[in-house]
């Protein structure tokens, strides 16, 4: 008989009531049919290798029935926090079949050899993160390289995305994007960060945890500049689902009035006009440093770094434009 987890990840294959499987012989075949062919990838006998699995990011309906499958059917499952999966599957009403190893990112380094070695001996890895796709700013990564160099077959389960979500909800553009998880904690680093992003013309797709919006926003505004318009996307697939969408001065205005909570992700417009110009532009701004008594080397290295220049070109044009 089909086990209850099955049945339930495999109903939309057969098109019957859950309460059918097991009833009639010919209903229950093809449930199991089902069941094989959304399960594994193309593999020898015996041969071991790892799902990536996507978990819900908020609504338990969304997860998917491969993922629910997979559950009750791998021999060991990889969860970043063993108590959110011990949620989801009390949630989801799936029982889990196999081995559940806590694998995040303090212990990452140490158990990944360990859970390779036995993908090797032929065991099916599940690896699940709290909610998401794991590797995508989650636990996976590691492993999936560990995996690509000892020739171990990878395999995903695709399903909910915060950064894919926050995107399409944005309504700004989505034909070219890059995704930039959390920005640095400290001031300065995420100041450079965000000055080598000040140029680029992908929609951006950040994280941030909601006692640091208002400084991630206000350090946005300082870096992108008040105009460019933005999203704060809250709660995705939640109850209180929620999309702030203004400039960043309306934004950083916004976080300033209210008291932020939740899981947050934040997608800013590409700049608008990121041609930085050629060296000869800036000939003058350099001048203009070495008037005031800065050294040439140190007026190009500052221009070049706030036009987005190669310092070797401009220093070059510098002294083309005086011989």
């Amino acid at each position: 008989m089909v086990p209850k987890w099955a049945a339930v990840a495999v109903a939309h294959y057969a098109g019957v009531m859950e309460e059918d499987f097991g009833q009639d012989p010919e209903t229950t075949e093809l449930a199991e049919e089902a069941l094989d062919a959304s399960l594994a990838p193309s593999t020898r006998p015996g041969e071991g290798f790892i799902i990536l699995a996507a978990t819900p990011i908020g609504n338990m309906g969304d997860a998917t029935a491969r993922l629910i499958a997979w559950l009750g059917a791998a021999d060991i499952v990889a969860a970043e926090d063993t108590r959110r999966l011990h949620r989801l599957v009390t949630s989801l009403d799936v029982k889990v079949g196999g081995a559940i190893i806590s694998y995040h990112e303090h212990n990452e380094a140490a158990k990944t050899p360990e859970l390779l070695a036995q993908v090797q001996a032929g065991k099916v890895l599940l690896m699940v993160t709290d909610a998401g796709m794991p590797s995508v700013s989650d636990p996976g990564f590691r492993l999936v390289s560990a995996a690509v160099a000892a020739g171990v077959k990878v395999t995903a389960a695709p399903g909910p995305s915060a950064v894919l979500t926050a995107l399409a909800l944005s309504g700004l553009p989505t034909d070219r994007f890059c995704f930039e998880g959390f920005l640095p904690r400290k001031s300065g680093e995420r100041a450079a960060r965000l000055h080598d992003l000040a140029v680029e013309k992908r929609t951006m797709v950040f994280f941030e945890a909601p006692h640091r919006l208002e400084a991630m926003l206000r350090a946005l505004h300082t870096a992108f500049g008040p105009a460019r318009p933005a999203a704060v996307c809250r709660e995705l697939t939640k109850t209180y689902e929620e999309v702030i969408r203004k400039p960043l001065s309306g934004l950083l205005e916004w976080a300033e009035e209210n008291q932020i909570r939740g899981e947050i992700a934040i997608v800013v417009g590409g700049s608008p006009d990121a041609d930085p110009g050629t060296p000869e532009d800036h000939v003058a701004a350099v001048n203009l440093l070495m008037t005031q008594g800065m050294r040439m080397k140190e007026a190009v290295a500052v221009i070049a770094h706030d036009v987005h220049v190669s310092k070797r070109e401009l220093y070059s044009a510098v002294l083309a434009a005086r011989s």
